[in-house]
């Protein structure tokens, strides 16, 4: 592997390792979210704790770390492969920040924004299926869930290339783990809805 297609794995993991909720609410005063709600440092956990205007700059920077070097390997050129390789790293990098004690969030918005960095389609088509879902049972979780479980189907329709679609099965299936809690809940019928969620932050 030559040494632009490494810089850029490597640079994509340490960019997905800069934790926007935690970034975010030292920046605008709050506490770290690690230590509230849900424990987790991501845009559901912030609007639980601090509201929308913390969540929605936190969704937005998760989104931008998965876009950003899946767009600039595209632009440089690189394989396919290196192009989805660049889009792991930055996910892993989410869910195990080396600037953060390697204790990061759940990567859901982060994954959306590899899908989106890949191809609009694909990503639309995980951000429609996810919204969806929300609108329809109203649990974040399980639209998700779904959404991201679909994205390997998505990417084998909208664009046939086998090392996205495996890739992606890599990173649902390490979705899917992160959120084993979340599972277990929706399973009971304990699973938090998002109005109930949305009420407990005002």
């Amino acid at each position: 592997m030559e040494f632009t297609a490494i810089g850029l794995i490597v640079g994509a993991y340490l960019l997905g390792s800069l934790s926007s909720a935690i970034i975010v609410c030292r920046l605008m005063g709050f506490d770290d979210p690690r230590q509230g709600g849900s424990g987790n440092p991501g845009a559901t956990n912030v609007k639980r704790l601090y509201g929308n205007k913390p969540a929605a700059i936190t969704l937005a920077g998760d989104l931008l770390k998965g876009v950003l070097p899946v767009w600039l390997a595209h632009a440089l050129g690189m394989s396919a492969e290196v192009v989805i390789l660049t889009g792991f790293a930055a996910f892993i990098g989410h869910l195990y920040p080396v600037f953060f004690g390697f204790k990061g969030g759940k990567g859901v918005a982060t994954m959306l924004g590899v899908m989106l960095g890949l191809s609009w389609s694909i990503g639309l088509a995980v951000a429609a299926t996810w919204l969806f879902v929300a609108k329809v049972l109203k649990i974040s979780s399980a639209s998700a869930l779904v959404a991201t479980a679909l994205a390997p189907l998505y990417i084998y329709f909208l664009s046939g290339e086998m090392s996205w679609v495996w890739l992606t099965v890599v990173m649902t299936l390490i979705l899917f783990w992160r959120h084993k809690g979340n599972i277990e809940r929706l399973l009971k019928g304990e699973e938090s809805k998002i109005k109930k969620e949305a009420e407990k932050s005002e």
